[in-house]
């Protein structure tokens, strides 16, 4: 009698064993889920504000070029703008060039 109650017991306890296992593995899937969709909805987060920051400094900038006082300085400044080893060229045609073009 008393093997048998010792099997039943132990029969309790494995499957009680097992069912604390299995909770335990779900409890953490969901909270390995739970951190995983966290870290997705921050780099969204952080993705929208620097997606919103970019829209405004763009807006800024329709604003500015809207605006004849606020575009043409900027146009002058591109124009002039010379890099490193560079330098502006004028090329002006001929007096003569400009005689033959118009007779043809």
């Amino acid at each position: 009698m008393r093997v048998i109650r010792l099997a039943g017991r132990l029969a309790l306890l494995a499957v009680a064993l097992a069912v604390l296992a299995v909770v335990g593995l779900q409890f953490s899937r969901v909270v390995a889920r739970d951190v995983a969709v966290a870290r997705d909805l921050s780099a969204e987060r952080a993705e929208v504000a620097a997606l919103r920051e970019r829209e405004l400094r763009q807006e800024l900038t329709i604003r500015r070029l809207s605006d004849p006082r606020g575009a043409i300085p900027e146009i002058h400044e591109k124009l002039q703008l010379v890099g490193p080893r560079e330098e502006l060229i004028f090329v002006r045609r001929a007096a003569g060039s400009q005689a033959e073009e118009n007779g043809r």
